[in-house]
């Protein structure tokens, strides 16, 4: 299985960081009714971004759970050194690893390392780096993740000149790399992000900062079709 697989026309994809842990499943359960098939899972290793955030022990935990239903677990690494962390996010039930291209020397080489652990394999990028440069090496990937925050904090705005940088990399890249957006995606921004040639949206608040998250993630969807 791979992302063709799994993507149907755009997928909104929440953000488990913004996730109340204290119910986790329960939320991951609800969002799986509501129709959701592709969870978002940072992992954040206090290095290349200031804090530590969930990793391979909870990704292990809700794997079944989200398997079971058909679903996959995009998991997007926040670190130094992504080589290290490939081996556990996919013995943990990772479906996919997102690496940052500010932090490797030879992009190609990761997606294969990615994916001689059976990983499809992302790349990364943050709102100080050119789309155009990481386009350039990411031809292999399955795709490329435009930020449109600084990474690292679950609940920031959506910085607006991410919308001309997710089109120079929509036009930059093969049209059989997805392109995907995470930061301030709420029902303002998404149909803005989807318009410049995002596929994948990435949305914590906007669905976890509410008391309904399935009719939150119902709503985002909605304001896509």
């Amino acid at each position: 299985m791979s992302w063709r697989d799994w993507v149907r026309d755009v997928e909104v994809e929440p953000s488990l960081y913004a996730a109340d842990f204290a119910r986790l499943g329960e939320q991951i359960e609800v969002l799986l009714e509501a129709g959701c098939r592709i969870f978002h899972f940072d992992v954040g290793d206090g290095h290349f971004v200031e804090p530590v955030t969930i990793g391979p022990v909870v990704l292990e935990s809700i794997a079944p759970l989200v398997h079971d239903a058909g679903g996959v677990l995009d998991c997007h690494l926040m670190v130094d050194n992504p080589l290290r962390h490939f081996p556990q996010i996919a013995a943990a039930g990772g479906d996919n690893a997102t690496f940052h291209y500010e932090v490797v020397d030879d992009v190609p080489a990761t997606i294969a390392a990615a994916r001689e652990h059976g990983l499809q394999a992302g790349v990364a990028f943050n709102p100080e780096t050119e789309p155009e440069d990481v386009a350039a090496v990411a031809a292999d990937a399955d795709l490329v993740l435009c930020m449109s925050i600084h990474p690292g904090y679950s609940g920031q705005k959506f910085m607006p000149e991410a919308v001309d940088r997710i089109g120079l990399l929509r036009a930059a890249l093969p049209e059989h790399v997805f392109v995907q957006v995470d930061g301030g995606i709420d029902g303002e921004t998404a149909p803005a992000a989807r318009a410049a040639g995002a596929t994948l949206l990435v949305a914590g608040s906007a669905v976890f900062g509410h008391e309904a998250p399935g009719a939150a993630y119902r709503r985002l969807v909605q304001d896509l079709a």
